[in-house]
């Protein structure tokens, strides 16, 4: 990679960087503020809230972008607030299967809004350079 294009990489790399603390940051005191969630509760609820079939635990990881005991934790913190239930997979007794309740559903519901306006603001002019 010549001077030039690895600069340019780097470049690229910082502002994403900065645009994605921007965004989480904005994201993380909007929904706590109003809605008493973070960033990591509000996507596991998304994904929930979106998900065919029922989740396995091992399926937020990809949404929440935590490692397997944080987002254990993360679940648990969610069934202890009311939001979320777990139950055990018949076929797999390792398996865990963790499911919306009704006011995890609200409260997604609630917060939708506040996090799309959120991503709105701070996206909305958002420009990464894409040429140096």
């Amino acid at each position: 990679m010549g001077d030039v294009a690895e600069s340019t990489v780097v470049r690229q790399w910082h502002e994403l960087l900065a645009l994605h603390a921007t965004v989480s940051g904005e994201l993380e005191c909007r929904l706590q503020d109003a809605h008493g969630i973070g960033v990591s509760e509000f996507e596991a609820l998304e994904r929930l809230a979106t998900c065919d079939r029922k989740c396995r635990s091992a399926d937020l990881l990809e949404a929440v972008h935590l490692s397997q005991s944080a987002t254990s934790r993360l679940v648990a913190r969610l069934e202890k607030e009311g939001l979320v239930e777990r139950a055990m997979c018949e076929q797999d007794r390792r398996g865990i299967f963790v499911t919306l309740t009704d006011a995890g559903r609200r409260r997604y519901e609630e917060a939708k809004p506040t996090h799309r306006a959120v991503l709105r603001e701070t996206l909305g002019d958002a420009r990464l350079s894409t040429a140096g």
